[in-house]
């Protein structure tokens, strides 16, 4: 199964939290930071949303910063995905 966004929506992949710190300590897995690091794997068309005419900046396979507690998390065929609005994206990473 594959998801399509609709409208100004993007789909992302988190990247894998850190397991240690930089000194070797293991963390446990409470103590992870959810990443803000995210590959994405889809992007919506676009077009008229809220009145605005919103133009997709993003492509896929972009690395992507986002807001920490942004966005929709689902589960899509055993894999975690976040849905957010492009405007929740902080910057593309290069």
């Amino acid at each position: 199964m594959t998801i399509k966004p609709l409208a100004d929506r993007v789909v992302i992949k988190a990247e894998e939290a850190e397991e240690t710190t930089k000194s070797g300590i293991i963390l446990a897995g409470s103590a992870k930071e959810k990443p803000q690091v995210a590959t994405v794997v889809a992007v919506g068309p676009g077009g008229l949303v809220d009145g605005k005419e919103v133009k997709m900046i993003v492509k896929v396979g972009d690395k992507v910063l986002t807001s920490k507690y942004s966005g929709t998390e689902v589960k899509v065929d055993g894999e975690e995905c976040t849905i957010v609005r492009q405007s929740d994206i902080l910057a593309i990473v290069e």
